[in-house]
């Protein structure tokens, strides 16, 4: 009976948690009425409905780097692609993405800077059409926020990149047919709307806005983005895996550098 009240207790904690992460809906925005068409143009779209969510907490404990995770609730749909939005922001499209089919059913979590009170929209690209889901997130000051490194030392490591894996038994052997997998990329990502914090001054826009991920030849996801990506961006996120030592991340940013590293499964940092 005590294990029973046990199971019962830990079911109960994880509904309420969920219940906690999605009881933040999107609200209703003057500021998407405006943008609505220059980011998606007059194509019509749809509730996700049981499609897929978005996760991203009601009240941000960093608005430089609030986690926003898409997750596909249907697995037999096809997602090729998705843009997130972030109604206040100065720049809201914050990413486009296109994924490949060893990222399916979706489940992605990324990281973004929230300047205001604002509602995270997703809307996402399927065979059937246009969906769209998303949060209100309260945060501010996300896009102006100090640097965390000093701006030697971040340029000094810019482009380093880093894999986990997860997945994993004790024997090493792999306990899902899918993998999850996080991959991050040392940046930045200067929004243009920071300042030094020695001479106050403004420090110019750098940030990446291009990042492809691979396995061999075949694409896991390519993303476009914008200022709204958090320093240093990390992904983490599952895909099938297709047998091949090692993941490949591209990136590029708007200096014109470009970064390419294979990071072997088995040597992870």
């Amino acid at each position: 009976m005590k294990i029973l009240a046990q199971v019962a207790l830990a079911l109960l904690l994880g509904s309420a948690a969920h219940a906690a992460e999605t009881a933040n809906p999107l609200t209703d925005s003057d500021s998407w009425q405006a943008i609505r068409a220059d980011v998606a143009g007059d194509i019509q779209i749809s509730e996700a409905g049981d499609l897929f969510e978005v996760v991203a907490p009601y009240r941000a404990s960093h608005a430089a780097a609030v986690p926003v995770t898409i997750r596909q609730t249907d697995p037999s749909a096809r997602i090729t692609g998705a843009t997130v939005v972030i109604d206040e922001n100065p720049s809201p499209v914050a990413a486009e993405f296109t994924f490949g089919e060893a990222m399916l059913p979706l489940d992605l979590e990324m990281r973004v800077r929230v300047n205001q009170y604002s509602n995270v929209r997703v809307l996402a690209e399927t065979d059937a059409g246009t969906f769209m889901d998303g949060r209100f997130v309260k945060a501010s000051g996300g896009c102006s926020a100090p640097a965390t490194r000093d701006p030697e030392e971040a340029l000094a490591s810019m482009g380093e990149m880093r894999l986990r894996l997860f997945g994993k038994d004790e024997t090493g052997a792999m306990s899902m047919p899918r993998r999850e997998a996080q991959v991050m990329i040392r940046h930045p990502n200067y929004s243009g709307l920071q300042r030094n914090q020695i001479t106050h001054l403004f420090i110019a826009a750098h940030f990446l806005d291009q990042i492809e991920v691979l396995q061999g030849d075949e694409l896991l996801f390519r993303m476009t983005g914008g200022i709204s990506i958090s320093e240093n961006p990390v992904f983490r996120f599952s895909y099938a895996d297709n047998g091949t030592e090692a993941l490949t991340v591209r990136a590029h940013d708007t200096d014109g550098n470009w970064f390419e590293e294979v990071l072997p499964k088995d040597q992870q940092s």
